[in-house]
């Protein structure tokens, strides 16, 4: 039987095939090319590739394949768009009619945020992690379900300050997918409101904690406050572990507003939100042996690899989806952080930033280039770098407040009249400008840039000494005492 069908399938591969639909014209002739594929085959060994002068490796690796399911971004998607997905059932509102289930699942859905929102901040695209959340792309389908629209407009609104952020500081040409968009809802009327409405939320919230709490003689009291779910063994945990949650959100969004305050003026207050953001962390951490005791849905393999507290996959995202819709959306196979490994990339990045926040914006040269080397050698990702150089370097000024040519004159210690001279304005003196402002942002990017544009500024700085000591010689021709030379000396020696 087997070479019946071997023989058969010899004689199907080598019998005359069908001639393309497309027809020869006078400048195009048809020929059979299966005779020179195979005698290529023949003469080929492992590894070599046969190609045409124009056409090489790079090329046929960009080639986009067709139901190739690496290649060809939309097959492997199991909707041609979101409203299909939300008709099959992707993405129900309410989430389910037992208020126990949906109260589980909306926690999910916040866990599982939590887990693609660390992943993107590890350089995935917004439209494969975060935005795979079918809950985002529609704001209006949330309307009805306060707590999760609350919360779907404050992730949306901190996804657009962190966009904001490294676009601005302009670190994200080593991740380049950091900041593109792709046509994605982050500019949803009345996410500006996020903050209010989540503020509601919480309260409404910590009513129903202190209701569950009470005792049985001031219970009757607070009768009117109705409860999250109907197990009212299981209202306290939930309730704990939401407020959690949403007090983390708020907190989180305070931070980066704070951040981006003109010339520091919010530092001090953002440390205080990050203090918050690290407690209400270990409170979430700790809620998952309760969200794990009570799950009524199937759980994850393995307690590192779950992306949920629960360990129970969530309702309403599809990682698929956006790469189909929005055209520009590289298909890359995105494996999510854990849910733990999400918590520890938050309290990283909260440290660093507490650790820009303790800097007492020094205007001493010296000083920052210290502060700059030790902050590096923690690490930082790239969230916090965008925050640390949009703090160093604003409007061209350092802090936002020092000239650079201040700065420059308190390193060379020059005398403070140097500091109104005429030399600033300068050519060279600009260029030298310009060159420590790149060297502070250059020192803010990963190591590997570093590397590379360190090597490359250090020829800018050889060509700036010398066009600094010919221009110094001629504007100083006439002062040849040594005390004038030393300073000079002092000065090309920044």
């Amino acid at each position: 039987m087997d070479c019946e069908i071997s023989e058969k399938a010899s004689m199907d591969r080598h019998a005359p095939q069908p001639t393309s639909s497309i027809p020869a014209t006078e400048n195009t002739v048809w020929a059979d090319a299966s005779p020179l594929l195979e005698a290529a085959c023949r003469e080929l060994r492992d590894g070599e590739l046969i190609h045409g002068e124009n056409f090489n490796l790079f090329a046929a690796m960009s080639a986009l394949e067709i139901m190739d399911p690496k290649m060809d971004s939309g097959i492997i998607s199991r909707y041609c768009s979101v409203d299909e997905a939300i008709e099959d059932g992707a993405a129900p509102i309410p989430i389910s009619f037992d208020k126990t289930t949906d109260v589980q699942c909306t926690i999910d859905i916040m866990d599982y945020l939590l887990a693609c929102e660390a992943t993107w901040h590890k350089g995935h695209s917004l439209a494969q992690t975060v935005f795979s959340c079918i809950y985002l792309l529609r704001p209006e389908r949330t309307a009805s379900h306060t707590l999760l629209d609350s919360f779907c407009k404050v992730i949306r609104a901190t996804c657009k300050a962190v966009v904001s952020v490294v676009s601005d500081a302009r670190t994200h040409e080593e991740e380049d997918l950091f900041i593109m968009a792709y046509g994605l809802p982050l500019n949803v009327h009345g996410d500006d409101k996020c903050l209010s409405l989540l503020n509601a939320v919480e309260e409404n919230i910590s009513r129903q904690l202190r209701a569950c709490k009470a005792p049985s003689s001031k219970r009757k009291v607070l009768e009117d406050i109705e409860p999250l779910q109907a197990n009212p063994d299981l209202e306290e945990g939930y309730c704990k572990a939401l407020l959690c949650r949403i007090r983390f959100r708020k907190h989180f969004f305070h931070v980066l507003t704070c951040m981006k305050r003109p010339q520091g003026r919010g530092m001090e207050l953002a440390r205080k939100h990050i203090a918050t953001c690290i407690s209400e962390l270990e409170s979430i951490y700790k809620s998952a042996e309760f969200l794990l005791s009570n799950a009524s849905g199937t759980c994850e393999d393995g307690m590192e690899d779950r992306t949920t507290a629960s360990g129970c996959q969530p309702v309403g995202f599809d990682t698929s989806l956006n790469c189909r819709i929005s055209a520009p959306t590289p298909p890359r196979s995105i494996k999510l952080l854990s849910w733990i490994k999400a918590i520890e990339y938050f309290e990283k990045l909260l440290q660093d930033l507490d650790l820009i926040c303790s800097f007492m914006l020094d205007p001493s040269l010296e000083v920052l280039l210290h502060f700059l080397v030790q902050f590096q050698k923690s690490q930082p990702d790239l969230v916090a770098r965008a925050h640390l150089q949009l703090l160093l370097v604003q409007d061209g000024k350092l802090y936002g407040r020092d000239p650079i040519f201040s700065v420059i004159t308190r390193a060379a210690g020059l005398p403070e009249a140097a500091k109104n001279h005429d030399i600033q304005k300068n050519e060279y003196i600009i260029q030298l400008g310009q060159l420590v402002i790149n060297m502070l942002k250059i020192l803010c990017t990963n190591a590997a840039w570093q590397r590379r544009k360190l090597g490359k500024i250090l020829q800018d700085w050889r060509v700036i000494y010398v066009q600094l000591e010919l221009a110094f010689t001629k504007e100083y021709r006439e002062v040849s005492n040594n005390s004038n030379n030393e300073v000079c000396c002092t000065f090309l020696g920044v």
